[in-house]
């Protein structure tokens, strides 16, 4: 067969198109644009041939439906063979390339805490980071923070230690910097070229949340990048109105199955309604679909739900697993109430309690609060302080950096969320 023929004439190009494009979304499905280090090249195989048979299926599915999509057999075998081959050595030779050609970022961590910690652990376990750590230092008194990694000195013995070790950058991450804190030899060493920094901002790099433990009210007073900006905010608000708008058009149907299927298998309302805080403390009422039975909270009061709640109806379950008890609240965008992306609503019983318990609680209800979110897609359901917590700093890091871009990067990986059935309770 002429190969020019084939491509233009019969639409070849087309139809391979189609065929590369189903495997770069199973590529995505199997999270290898996600995470960029392969623990085992047995693993990378069958990532690479669950997205391949992804590809095949999609095929099959579209020969049926037009068969003039139809590739030939062997151009779809041969170049699944090719592909198996191909692809798990490109990921290799790719990442070895790039890890040499960039190198590394050497750091010198100057004081001990969990933060610290916490970052070196994230930085031993992500090598596509870049970051190498040298040592760190500390009085006598401090505590280890890993094995992997050495303790070089004391603080004082920063300069010294410094012109020995020749860090691109210095991190630091003091528990206690009352007297302590070598200000102007940092100074000295941050005018000579060397990139100086808190433990919070690398902490906000590498996880993608604010840490909250050693976070200062005056950080965020006076921090230039502090969100929401009100261009963004506006901007936001109208695609959420869109998004919203074609979100019930396109799922009209499911909804309607699914409020009769609600209706069908447990007595009680189709619609739960629900009292969240909203936009500046201002409460409103959600509207889900029910998937607990009729008057769930009669004699127990607010409570988080749990794993293998007994109070989540049959279908509920599943309406749960794909977020489909979610779809209303398209309606509260179109009202106004919330956005496409934000922090998850809460209930005022919850908020009031969370808020003595957690610093900065409340400053996540200066925007709108979402459908999905940063922290709904970055961590599992929870039902503690502490994974309130944590959900808390991925909140904090959206509303610094609330975008257009990074609403889409939300929304993207929520649906593959919604798909995979990930992360519900």
């Amino acid at each position: 067969m002429d190969p020019e023929f084939f491509l233009l004439e019969q639409e070849g190009l087309f139809r391979i198109t189609i065929v590369v494009a189903s495997i770069v979304v199973g590529l995505y499905f199997q999270d290898l644009y996600n995470n960029l280090r392969v623990r085992s090249r047995m693993l990378l195989v069958q990532q690479f041939s669950m997205a391949i048979g992804i590809a095949f299926l999609f095929q099959a599915l579209l020969t049926y439906l037009n068969p003039a999509y139809m590739l030939a057999r062997w151009l779809m075998i041969d170049g699944s063979i090719l592909m198996m081959i191909l692809l798990p050595a490109w990921r290799l030779a790719f990442l070895r390339l790039v890890f040499s050609a960039l190198g590394q970022i050497s750091m010198l961590f100057v004081g001990t805490s969990s933060v610290l910690a916490e970052i070196g652990e994230r930085v031993t376990s992500r090598p596509e980071l870049r970051l190498q750590i040298l040592g760190y230092l500390d009085d006598a008194s401090g505590y280890a923070l890993a094995d992997n990694i050495p303790r070089l000195g004391s603080i004082e013995d920063l300069r010294a230690v410094t012109e020995k070790s020749k860090p691109d950058r210095i991190i630091v991450g003091m528990s206690e910097r009352r007297a302590r804190m070598p200000v102007y030899e940092l100074l000295d060493l941050r005018l000579s070229g060397i990139h100086v920094e808190e433990a919070s901002q690398l902490y906000e790099t590498t996880f993608g949340r604010v840490s909250t433990r050693d976070l200062r009210p005056s950080q965020l007073v006076f921090s230039s990048e502090l969100g929401p900006a009100p261009n963004s905010v506006a901007i936001q608000g109208l695609y959420s109105w869109v998004l919203a708008l074609i979100g019930l058009a396109l799922l009209a149907p499911v909804m309607l199955v699914v409020a009769v299927l609600v209706r069908l298998t447990s007595p009680g309302p189709i619609l739960h309604r629900q009292t969240r805080v909203g936009l500046k403390d201002v409460p409103f009422t959600v509207f889900k679909f029910r998937s607990m039975r009729a008057n769930a909270e009669a004699s127990t009061g607010a409570v988080w739900a749990k794993k293998n709640d007994p109070r989540i109806t049959p279908i509920g379950k599943y309406l749960r697993l794909f977020r489909l008890d979610e779809l209303p609240q398209f309606f509260n965008v179109l009202r106004g109430e919330m956005s496409f992306v934000g922090p998850r609503p809460e209930r005022p019983e919850f908020v009031q309690a969370l808020s003595e318990k957690i610093p900065f609680y409340r400053q996540r209800h200066f925007v709108k609060p979402g459908i999905t979110g940063w922290a709904q897609i970055n961590h599992k359901y929870g039902d503690t302080v502490e994974d309130t917590i944590t959900k808390l700093e991925y909140d904090l890091y959206y509303i610094k950096h609330i975008s257009p871009s990074l609403d889409l990067y939300i929304i993207v990986n929520t649906l593959k969320t919604v798909i995979l059935g990930r992360g519900a309770q």
